[in-house]
């Protein structure tokens, strides 16, 4: 019989950390902190397979459900001895999600379930507290009626704040026993209003509501774009902890918490979080209150004036540093802890892998290695090669003045400058418009994911270091400020006040979330200097890679930029791209224009030097690393005049009438152009084109090599190919070219000539192709979208639909298909490597610089990727976590095959 519900607690467990899969990594860590003698409340995890049964079967649950559930609330009663529904002795849980990687704030919590109007009579007689009993229970009605019923939090929100306002307090905890009693008959009569329902008594009843509403939530809006995100897998679901309550809010004996065991910003080894007395876990992250630091550390940095946790709470803060160096030894990570403390009492509430910036997890990998934590592999491994993205792009320059505004907590670093904008709605529309912008809220929530991800950076006036914006922005990798608290945002008049200061939605402002500032404008950026912790990971991924890396470039300061990150060659330079400059497009035109070879040749006389200056700089540049130059590719028609201003300068240029410059521009349309006259075609019917370019690439080469010395070998890329007729005649007049200029200069030239596998025929036809070709470069966005009938430019009106529907898991532009691309990358690599064993194979489309592409090239057997200048070095270390991946899956087998022989 299949097992849905798994015990923890009272050093006890049924579960361990390696059993995230079925557990969830709340459930295995919960588990696992039990394993280990650690103060953990008792409470079952009901299972992922249970959410996989639920979304398969009409949201019911396995029949056996029910029973497990009760035996495992009987196993709690016993622990805590209390008594689920008992109005004297109530025992209270809380519900919460728990998916098989950490999804912080994007699924649903219910605490101090098990409340109604009698149990808590008992639970106030119990504590002699009715204040607290009171307030847990408004809490319960709150998060219940929010998760549960669907009754917009704000509403909630309203009722507090007129309670609070009648009294003329600000703070939740200057209510009392008797204030907390209107406030939960507003709520209660509100409920009824709004839900039509009024809100359930029966505490089991509670339960299931609550467990089918964290089941519901893994398939929210805001969880399904997270996953997106963060490539989470929808099938995975999420498993359901439900747990014996220890309250936080019992009264000044009394906290809770939330910490790292290293700084989640710097890296750096200090213990790092905050606390509030008196208060439950949501009001640490919810920035109603400001927080407090946990150690004198924190708050000196901070600049509080409050009291920290060493100070206020002494023994309980050692018995915390205990816990972390404990949970850090066990599991070699940075944990993200919390804690409450009930009746000056600690207990644990969860660990997990804590999200960190960039910066901070590369120092930390480092650190862990040089302290023998861990080994160099596993530190690769810890670092996500997308997250680097953050470092490697420009930050604010300190030369030019700073008008700060105002000053929050530095929750995210890095910098944006932007528009300001108020609601994450807002925020997607001006980005898919691709304007700048800073979402500015109060607090922000899980319902504002969509907007956080398509916003620059993040400002809010509330909140803490561990506040939503905080936790959610730095596992973003956005820059991010919180807590601005001299920041007064209206959401009405769409402003925001700064003393005398007054700024409204689409004024420009610049964040820092380095130093917390906020400031006026938009002040320049920088290119940030790299960390020793880069350069010492980044020797660390070369020494295990297999993959070289390349770089798509073809101007000086792309290559420039390619070369500083670590590129070993030019993977793609895309000759059409030296044609756009305002001084050649007048004579690209005119040679396009041209209705004979004469005047196209004459044309292509005038471009010959401006190309030649162009690859002279790039092997200058390059110093004899591999370049692989492809030839014209794109159709005509992209380099045709679009305005009568345009085609009178061509005419002027050429001395052609402007009517039959028209009349050949409109001759040159296509219905589909880009499956049309272009690539390899253009060099079949003008051979005049590719001629130009083979000349300037090799006269550039001869003129470096003498002056070098250095030895200079491109590869030559035919696009486009369909037939190996056509690569045949290409090649060959590369070859003419060759000897002509080897005769005219007494020079040899050492070259290749290969082609880019971007059709199915050529994948399918690679052995023939392979006859005539010294190296295939697969070109995955056209291989992509000839393999789907897609067009890259236009399928992302109606793609996310298609995520939306499952039809796919990820976007194929962004993400190598593998079961049909990649399928066609592995038919050419056999077919041509059956006829050159040692046929040079790499990619260039922009999968070249995707982690999950990465990965299936290196299982592919391919020689190199090429990926833009900045993603040089995720790919560098996306190569290496491939290899290191590959190691211990083959380490895995090998030992599988000799238990199976033993």
């Amino acid at each position: 019989m299949t097992k849905w519900v798994y015990l923890f607690g009272d050093r006890k467990t049924e579960g361990s950390a390696k059993m995230k899969e079925l557990l969830g990594g709340k459930g295995a860590n919960l588990a696992e902190m039990s394993s280990l003698g650690l103060p953990v409340p008792p409470g079952f995890t009901i299972t992922t397979d249970v959410c996989n049964y639920f979304y398969t079967n009409n949201s019911k649950y396995p029949e056996t459900l029910e029973n497990e559930v009760k035996e495992a609330l009987s196993y709690i009663e016993n622990m805590v001895h209390a008594k689920f529904s008992d109005p004297s002795n109530p025992l209270l849980v809380s519900v919460r999600s728990g998916a098989r990687v950490s999804m912080p704030g994007m699924m649903d919590t219910v605490l101090n379930l098990g409340l109604n109007d009698q149990t808590v009579l008992g639970l106030a007689k119990k504590t002699n507290n009715p204040r607290f009993a009171y307030d847990s229970y408004r809490r319960f009605l709150q998060m219940y009626g929010s998760v549960v019923m669907d009754i917009s939090h704000h509403q909630f929100e309203d009722i507090l704040t007129f309670h609070k306002n009648n009294k003329k307090v600000h703070l939740d905890t200057d209510l009392n026993a008797d204030d907390w009693q209107k406030v939960i008959a507003d709520y209660k009569a509100m409920i009824l209003n709004e839900s039509k329902n009024s809100f359930p008594q029966s505490p089991m009843e509670q339960l299931w509501g609550a467990i089918g509403a964290v089941f519901k939530s893994w398939e929210s809006p805001r969880a399904e774009v997270y996953r997106k995100m963060n490539n989470i897998p929808n099938h995975w679901g999420t498993a359901v902890n439900v747990q014996a309550m220890v309250f936080g809010n019992m009264g000044n004996d009394c906290a809770t918490g939330v910490a790292f065991t290293r700084d989640p910003s710097t890296g750096e080894n200090v213990f790092y979080g905050e606390y509030l007395v008196n208060a439950q876990g949501e009001d640490v992250v919810a920035g109603i209150r400001t927080p407090q630091s946990l150690n004198l550390i924190g708050k000196k940095a901070n600049q509080s004036t409050l009291p920290c946790m060493e100070e206020s709470m002494e023994d309980l803060y050692k018995e915390l540093l205990e816990v972390r160096t404990k949970l850090e030894q066990h599991y070699k990570d940075m944990q993200d802890i919390e804690f409450t403390i009930q009746a000056n009492k600690l207990w644990m509430l969860q660990t997990r892998s804590g999200k960190r910036t960039a910066a901070a997890a590369l120092k930390i990998a480092a650190d862990m290695v040089k302290e023998k934590l861990i080994d160099e592999k596993t530190a690769i491994l810890r670092v996500n090669p997308l997250s680097l993205d953050q470092l490697l792009h420009p930050c604010l320059d300190p030369k030019y003045p700073r008008k700060v505004m105002v000053r929050g907590l530095p929750a995210s670093p890095g910098a944006a400058h932007g528009q300001i904008v108020f609601t994450a709605d807002e925020a997607e529309a001006k980005n898919n418009k691709n304007e700048a912008v800073i979402l500015v809220r109060t607090e922000t929530s899980p319902e504002d994911i969509h907007g956080m991800y398509a916003a620059k950076g993040v400002l809010t006036s509330r909140g803490g270091m561990t506040s939503h914006a905080a936790v959610v922005a730095r596992g973003m990798g956005k820059p991010c400020v919180v807590g601005a608290m001299q920041m007064r945002v209206d959401l009405d008049k769409k402003t925001i006040m700064v003393g005398d200061i007054i700024l409204k939605e689409g004024d420009k402002i610049t964040i820092d979330g380095a130093t917390g500032d906020v400031m006026i404008g938009k002040i320049p950026m920088i290119h940030p200097e790299l960390s020793q912790d880069f350069v010492q990971l980044m020797s660390w991924a070369d020494k295990y890679r297999r993959l070289r890396i390349r770089a798509n470039a073809e101007t000086p300061l792309d290559t420039n930029i390619a070369k500083k990150f670590g590129a070993e060659g030019i993977g793609l330079c895309r000759t059409e791209h030296m044609f756009f400059n305002e001084d050649r497009i007048i004579a690209m035109r005119e040679m396009i224009l041209s209705d004979d070879e004469h005047n196209r040749r004459r044309a292509l006389e005038k471009i010959l030097p401006m190309q030649r200056n162009d690859f002279i700089e790039l092997f200058t540049i390059m110093q004899g690393l591999p370049i692989t130059i492809r030839l014209l590719d794109p159709p005509l028609h992209e380099f045709l005049p679009k305005k009568n201003s345009e085609l009178e300068e061509v005419a002027k240029v050429s001395g052609t009438g402007i009517e039959k410059l028209r009349a050949r521009s409109a001759a040159l349309h296509e219905a589909n152009p880009m499956l049309g006259h272009r690539g390899c075609r253009l060099g079949i019917t003008y051979p005049e084109i590719y001629e130009m370019q083979i000349r300037a690439i090799f006269e550039a080469m001869i003129e470096v090599m003498k002056k070098t010395k250095q030895t200079i070998e491109p590869e030559i890329m035919i696009p486009l190919v369909a037939w190996d007729k056509e690569l045949e005649i290409l090649r060959q007049l590369v070859i003419n070219q060759a000897v002509s200029l080897e005769k005219k200069h007494n020079i040899k030239l050492i070259y290749k000539v290969g082609t880019m596998i971007e059709l199915p025929r050529a994948a399918l036809c690679a052995d023939e192709i392979a006859k005539h070709a010294d190296f295939f470069s697969f070109g995955t966005n056209d291989l992509t979208q000839t393999t789907f009938g897609l067009s890259r430019d236009d399928s992302s009106n109606f793609l996310p639909v298609y995520e939306q529907e499952k039809i796919i898991t990820k976007d194929p532009f962004v993400t190598l298909d593998v079961h049909s691309v990649g399928q066609l990358m592995k038919i050419a690599c056999d077919k041509g490597k059956s006829i050159k064993s040692n046929i040079k194979l790499g990619i260039c489309g922009e999968h070249g610089g995707d982690p999950d592409s990465i990965d299936f090239c290196h299982n592919l057997g391919l020689d190199y990727v090429s990926c833009s200048p900045y993603r040089v070095p995720i790919a560098r270390l996306a190569a290496a976590q491939a290899a290191i991946k590959a190691e211990i899956k083959n380490d895995i087998s090998s030992n599988s095959t000799i238990r199976v022989i033993a």
